[in-house]
């Protein structure tokens, strides 16, 4: 079997394996101020640091949480709790992002891109300078195509016009160096799965400009951001697998090989390459091949053992 399905879900990696196996042989509630408790604190704290080194942030700026999906959603509806009365969404955000802001109950503009899925810097200035502050969401890389977006120039552009920032870098982390404060962003938010952690957790990062507000009460955990009992092995998997993703960036960068080969071997049969044009994620390849649909194509990889996806797992 060849598994090319990183993006979905990537395997676990055996630092994070190891690290999830301490964390659920001992014993503790994070929140309890006894011995066993603190050493549960304890592997909570280390985590944070690993995850805010990959993120390139303060490790106070971490809330953990269940997965990037919470996390657009807290920096969203956040920001419209904050009083951000319209939504800039790009046109290729995750479905997350998108039903999130439709459901949001403000104004939502969506964020034309050119053909080789980049945001229009252009479209995007003229509409900051109309109307109300704006809550802009912008992806670092895309899900499907690995195509990297300028967020930086993006940044100067929504802080000129004093509005808020949030990056979905559950795809780029791993993959790229994040450097949350040199992409200017007031949110962003990550994934274990997506870099060899374990399901069902992630971390929404925030900057000093960004106020969050909780949405799940009951609780004064992760700094009063997010009410429940934290799980624990979850995020002790989450920061190993964060600390081996930072070691093995240059790894990564070195796929852009294979990548390139097989975009070269794939258009001699009349493929289309989907962002070849744009900045890319160096292990992710996007195409299409016209006369068959995708469902097709990837039921036959998957008889050939070879797993792959069309479109988000999402």
């Amino acid at each position: 079997m060849i598994y090319l399905d990183y993006n979905s879900t990537a395997p676990v990696r055996p630092e994070a394996i190891d690290a999830v196996t301490d964390a659920l042989i001992s014993q503790g509630n994070a929140s309890s101020v006894h011995a066993l408790g603190r050493q549960a604190r304890a592997r909570i704290e280390a985590a944070r640091a690993k995850v805010a080194a990959l993120a390139g942030c303060l490790p106070r700026s971490v809330t953990f949480l269940s997965g990037g999906v919470e996390a657009n959603a807290l920096a969203i509806e956040s920001a419209v709790l904050a009083g951000f009365g319209r939504l800039i969404i790009s046109a290729t955000e995750h479905v997350s992002v998108l039903e999130t802001a439709r459901l949001s109950g403000v104004p939502v503009m969506m964020w034309p891109v050119d053909g080789d899925g980049l945001a229009d810097l252009t479209w995007l200035e003229n509409t900051l300078a109309q109307g109300p502050r704006a809550l802009v969401c912008l992806m670092l890389a895309n899900n499907e195509t690995g195509v990297i977006q300028p967020v930086a120039k993006v940044s100067a552009l929504v802080r000129a016009a004093e509005g808020w920032l949030h990056v979905d870098a559950v795809q780029a982390a791993g993959k790229i160096t994040i450097g949350f404060s040199a992409l200017g962003a007031d949110t962003l938010s990550l994934s274990a799965h997506k870099i060899g952690g374990p399901q069902g957790v992630g971390a929404l990062v925030a900057g000093p400009r960004a106020t969050l507000t909780r949405r799940i009460h009951g609780g004064a955990q992760e700094g009063g951001r997010r009410s429940g009992t934290e799980n624990g092995p979850g995020i002790a998997g989450f920061g190993a697998a964060a600390d081996a993703a930072l070691r093995d960036l240059t790894k990564v960068q070195a796929q852009s090989v294979w990548r390139d080969a097989f975009a070269v071997r794939a258009v001699t049969i009349g493929a289309v390459i989907l962002g070849g044009d744009a900045p890319r994620l160096a292990q992710t390849l996007c195409l299409a091949l016209p006369g068959y649909s995708a469902d097709v194509q990837v039921m036959a990889m998957d008889l050939a053992q070879i797993m792959v996806s069309a479109g988000s797992a999402c």
